[in-house]
């Protein structure tokens, strides 16, 4: 490699550090935080879930041969009340039907705002 090409690049990787150095130190809690935060896990937290594939079984026990109560589709709006394991205890929103889904094609739908 040239070393001028050498140089460019280690500038470019600089001007790209710099604000993630900057952005650490900014970012830092102040003293009076308490150094212990209570965490919530993401079934705690409000907000909106979603189905990551077509249609979820909703079943009336954790098990997956237990009966089936109702069907959760793609788009359909539901809360989530607990989790255990890999499974959810779920209310969908628009029949009231309650019970449990697997947790494979069910995730939190996370949303950033950007700034």
């Amino acid at each position: 490699m040239r070393p001028s090409r050498i140089a460019l690049s280690a500038a470019v990787a600089g001007v790209f550090a710099l604000p993630i150095v900057s952005a650490t130190a900014a970012t830092a809690a102040p003293a009076s935080m308490p150094s212990t935060m209570p965490t919530a896990r993401a079934c705690d937290q409000t907000g909106p879930w979603s189905i990551g594939t077509q249609t979820v079984d909703i079943r009336s026990k954790t098990s997956a041969k237990s009966t089936r109560v109702g069907i959760l589709h793609c788009g359909d709006r539901f809360t989530v009340h607990k989790t255990s394991g890999n499974r959810h205890h779920v209310t969908d929103t628009t029949t009231g039907v309650k019970g449990w889904i697997s947790g494979t094609h069910v995730y939190r739908d996370v949303r950033m705002r950007l700034e």
